[in-house]
């Protein structure tokens, strides 16, 4: 069963009036979905663009409501998109500002709880969903009553079109992904779907530096959401020149720390798997910028389940 919310106030009962306009051509049995997507001052324009028509005049099955969550002060460029947003250019949206960069999990927990919408879909401002994307997505939460559901992605870059990436998988059922998640996060956040509620019942987006969606899917495991992956590729993943150097240093370990830490308190692993997981991470971490491109390269080329 899922999770109820811890608050008690479960999820938003608006009524018609309190809510946006449902999309032309929007078949009456898909249930109301929104999509979520954070933005800040670093982001390109040209990229956000096409993030948001991906993700809404793009699809197949397009969403209610857009929630665009802009972090801190943004360019003259990129206030003119939101602007347009704002105003409809794509669809029914709701932006959210902050006038300081908060940082990435408090962007996503303040539009989550203020989606109007069970099912909050989240998108990154410079990936780009698949046209059949929520077409997929949605009936299957429907259908099954799962709280979490992802899929595959494919990279693609300024020297790779997309579609012709490396492929980037997960772990499909219920029971492979919870017996994944202790050594690897088993979902690409950019492919998910969530039901709100059952994310807020364990305490929603946590700050936790580049990890806070893997502490989010442990909880989330630990209370008792159903979980699935789709075979399918529902987005592609701009890998750009910084990427690899992203992924490293002390601060990013440290958070390894304190989650591998967390995953111990709670039995999630066993001290033996805290200690593997930390050497693991802390090789990967610490590397030069060229090693760990290489190692990711050698693995998630290979399989793309590495984390």
């Amino acid at each position: 069963m899922p999770v109820g919310d811890a608050r008690g106030d479960g999820p938003v009962d608006r009524t018609a009036d309190d809510r946006p306009a449902r999309p032309a051509g929007r078949p009456e049995r898909a249930e109301p979905f929104a999509v979520l997507m954070p933005l800040w001052g670093k982001d390109r324009a040209e990229r956000v663009e096409q993030a948001v028509v991906s993700a809404t005049e793009g699809q197949q099955l397009r969403p209610d409501l857009l929630i665009l969550t802009v972090d801190g002060p943004l360019t003259a460029e990129l206030e003119e998109l939101v602007k347009r947003v704002e105003a409809g250019a794509h669809g029914p949206a709701t932006v959210l500002r902050h006038s300081a960069h908060r940082g990435v999990a408090a962007a996503l927990q303040d539009g989550l709880e203020t989606s109007p919408y069970e099912l909050v879909a989240r998108a990154d401002a410079d990936d780009l969903c698949r046209p059949e994307r929520f077409a997929l997505q949605i009936p299957r939460m429907q259908a099954e009553g799962l709280d979490l559901l992802g899929g595959a992605m494919r990279e693609f870059s300024e020297r790779i079109a997309p579609g012709e990436g490396p492929l980037r998988t997960r772990p499909l059922t219920h029971a492979e992904i919870t017996a994944y998640l202790p050594r690897h996060s088993p979902f690409h956040h950019p492919t998910m779907v969530l039901r709100r509620s059952t994310v807020l019942a364990v305490g929603g987006y946590r700050d936790l530096p580049l990890l806070e969606d893997y502490w989010l899917w442990e909880r989330m495991m630990l209370g008792g959401a159903r979980m699935a992956n789709l075979p399918d590729v529902l987005v592609d993943y701009r890998v750009d020149e910084h990427l690899f150097a992203r992924r490293g240093g002390w601060r990013l370990f440290a958070s390894d720390l304190r989650l591998q830490r967390r995953f111990v308190m709670d039995r999630v692993t066993t001290p033996t798997g805290f200690l593997r997981n930390v050497g693991e991470r802390g090789v990967y971490r610490l590397a030069p910028g060229w090693a760990r491109r290489l190692a990711y390269r050698r693995f998630v080329e290979h399989d793309g389940r590495t984390a």
